[in-house]
């Protein structure tokens, strides 16, 4: 009914606006235009603030079923029955990433160690595969660096953790960090590296992330992926180098390689 009493005056406005000479058809579609936005807004602020009570609402109906599953998942960890502990510690997480009942981040701690006591490390390419992207012996490589510097406007989701150059390839280790439930991530094969003394180099291969249109899934918020990108060897000569995935935040520039 507001709605309705909405458009109503809004008509009546119209067919009140000035008939003068000057008053020309585009300050009629002006007028219209910008009545009807506002009725728009008024709408889309209702459906909002229905929205926000909804959700409030059903916080306060399911926050006995995160404090009993939060509960639950305690007790089997305290005997030590590791599999059902992790079943309850994830489905107070999914309640917890849906009304924000506790802090998130110290629940995927507890699932993060359950996942290695519950027997869920050979689940495939996720956070319990970090430990293979970081090589045993680096001696094979002219230039390693961890933490390098560079510079990244776009993104802060993703950083690079250690750059290492040899005669047969550029290799970039990073870490991924899922803000959300079910984050998924991958990376595009058009992806390449730039030095400033050659070309373009495409990527080459990958660890512990997948090529897109397929997904890598990151399954709770705070959760830390970590992945390889290998690319062709850069130049000798090289003294800095871009990595870019097109149409994506992911782009790292004058990366340190001498």
């Amino acid at each position: 009914m507001k709605i309705r009493n909405l458009f109503f005056s809004a008509f009546l406005l119209i067919m009140a606006l000035p008939a003068s000479a000057q008053w020309t058809n585009y300050n009629t579609t002006s007028a219209i235009s910008g009545l009807f936005g506002i009725a728009n807004s008024a709408i889309q602020s209702a459906e909002r603030k229905k929205a926000m009570e909804i959700h409030a609402r059903e916080k306060v109906e399911f926050e006995p079923n995160f404090k009993e599953a939060l509960a639950e998942a305690k007790d089997n960890e305290a005997v030590e029955n590791w599999e059902d502990a992790l079943e309850k510690y994830e489905e107070a997480s999914k309640l917890n990433c849906n009304y924000g009942y506790t802090d998130q981040k110290s629940l995927t701690r507890c699932i993060n160690n359950l996942y290695v006591k519950a027997g869920r490390t050979a689940d495939g390419p996720s956070i319990l595969n970090n430990a293979t992207t970081i090589l045993p012996d680096y001696s094979a490589y002219r230039y390693v660096r961890e933490n390098p510097v560079y510079v990244n406007k776009k993104s802060s989701a993703a950083r690079i953790l250690r750059v290492a150059c040899s005669d047969k390839e550029t290799r970039i280790e990073m870490e991924y960090e899922c803000g959300v439930m079910n984050g998924v991530a991958n990376i595009s094969g058009r992806s390449y590296i730039k030095g400033n003394k050659g070309g373009k180099l495409q990527l080459a291969g990958v660890e512990n992330i997948t090529l897109a249109p397929s997904k890598t899934t990151v399954p709770w918020p705070g959760q830390k992926l970590r992945f390889a990108l290998i690319f062709p060897p850069l130049p000798d000569n090289a003294t800095e180098f871009d990595f870019i995935e097109p149409s994506s935040s992911w782009q790292y520039k004058d990366i340190k390689c001498q």
